[in-house]
């Protein structure tokens, strides 16, 4: 079984659709680093996707971190600065589709948006 996982920041002060913006970047910037064989197995297992939270910044590099020892390709969404954050504020990750397994080994301990 496959699955994506996209993490988005709770601490940043922005709307609900800004952050929704970018956790659509942080899953298609993922899904691009990963094989098509991969992602068509994924969809016709029925695309499954999950969204998590980290409370701050310091918490979501802890994650990217652990991302690079396991090799695990990974998408960081950096804000523009066009509208309601700085330039370059790190908003989102996303991960996947990869093996739920090993995916959930570095995620399992976040909780649900």
């Amino acid at each position: 079984m496959y699955k994506q996982v996209i993490i988005l920041r709770k601490d940043l002060n922005a709307g609900k659709g800004k952050l929704i913006a970018h956790g659509i970047h942080a899953a298609i910037g993922a899904m691009k680093k990963i094989d098509d064989e991969i992602v068509e197995k994924w969809e016709a297992e029925g695309s499954k996707k999950v969204v998590l939270k980290v409370n701050n910044l310091k918490e979501l590099k802890e994650v990217e971190n652990k991302l690079k020892k396991n090799k695990i390709p990974y998408f960081l969404v950096k804000d523009a600065g066009l509208t309601q954050l700085k330039a370059g504020t790190v908003t989102a990750l996303g991960i996947g589709p990869i093996e739920e397994k090993k995916i959930d080994k570095i995620t399992g301990r976040l909780k649900l948006l």
